[in-house]
């Protein structure tokens, strides 16, 4: 059997039913587990790993074991802004002040404004910065965009370990958290590099990779569909000249770590699942208790184990009409 037969291959369409019958097999088979961790054993929850792993139940009930073994160890809702400000200082990345027309976070990615050789330092930062977008997506959405802007990248910009490393948490960690990356003005020289970068990558997260040029019409046409113009960043296309303000933002980021606080103090449990982080430090007594619980780390050790997992590639793609809203993409092409 090929290695892709064994993957993904071509991505399934289930029924609402079948989809629900997928996630009951994942409860069942990662045992006591979802019963410890219930919010990240949420359907919703569920739903993305079994998704990122094409409704593979084994293989996305192991992508889930191992992303609460990790969460345990990493302690992801625990970082504050003092522990990252320093990582901050370029505007290197920053979640923007506006969503796109389908109402989705924007993450802005700078990294020819790197100013750390920290690999440490530079996750736990994205990390900081992703559950910050996860915490602020609206009610009815799980996803989020990154516009990646190339102004000032070279070749020593971002290091192999730190991509391999940033690829490992992203898409592990945070599966189908990520609804569309622009990568906008790559220069001729990246192309080497994304060679590099390519095998780290798995399918469903290439396929939302899309190249963006400020001196390709069609390209801006679809950044316009995407997002409201005034407020996108010129750099972007767009009319916002204000650029990154890292006192301002340093404020959002404080009052946004209250915020998650007081959910922690109060003790009390976001029932749907896109608050991650607020629903995950709810539980962050117990959770805390149970990872110095030999029992629990058994029971984890011993899912990982009879589990499988999966890595695969597939071709690159252009920014396109399918990327933007069917009304907007509709109004874009009108004026080709």
């Amino acid at each position: 059997m090929s290695r892709k037969s064994r993957g993904f291959g071509a991505e399934k369409s289930l029924s609402p039913e079948e989809q629900q019958a997928k996630i009951n097999e994942v409860r069942k088979i990662i045992g006591p587990i979802a019963d410890k961790y219930p919010v990240l054993c949420s359907d919703e929850s569920i739903s993305r790993y079994l998704r990122a792993r094409n409704w593979h139940t084994k293989k996305a009930s192991k992508m889930l074991v191992e992303s609460v073994k990790w969460r345990l160890e990493y302690k992801p809702e625990k970082i504050v802004w003092e522990d990252v400000a320093r990582e901050a200082e370029t505007g290197k990345l920053y979640r923007a002040n506006f969503c796109d027309k389908l109402g989705r976070p924007v993450l802005i990615m700078r990294p020819g404004f790197q100013n750390s050789s920290s690999t440490e330092g530079q996750i736990k930062y994205l990390v900081y910065c992703m559950e910050n977008a996860i915490m602020n997506l609206n009610p009815d959405r799980e996803q989020m965009v990154w516009l990646i802007d190339f102004q000032g990248w070279t070749m020593g910009s971002v290091s192999v370990k730190v991509t391999r490393e940033t690829a490992n948490v992203l898409q592990n960690h945070y599966p189908e958290r990520l609804g569309l990356a622009i990568l906008y003005n790559p220069p001729k020289v990246f192309e080497s590099f994304w060679t590099v970068v390519k095998p780290f990558l798995e399918p469903k997260t290439y396929k939302k990779v899309r190249f963006a040029y400020s001196n390709d019409p069609q390209s801006q046409k679809i950044m316009e569909a995407l997002f409201d113009i005034n407020k996108l960043d010129s750099s972007f296309g767009g009319r916002n000249r204000v650029g990154f303000d890292y006192e301002a933002f340093g404020q959002l980021m404080r009052a946004d770590d209250k915020k998650k606080s007081d959910l922690m103090n109060s003790g009390c449990s976001v029932p749907t699942d896109h608050l991650l982080v607020a629903s995950q430090s709810s539980q962050s007594e117990s959770l805390t208790s149970d990872h110095c619980s030999d029992d629990s780390d058994n029971e984890l050790d011993e899912a990982t184990s009879t589990l499988e997992d999966v890595d695969e590639k597939v071709p690159g793609l252009k920014l396109g009409y399918d990327d933007v809203p069917k009304s907007e993409a509709a109004m874009a092409k009108q004026v080709q």
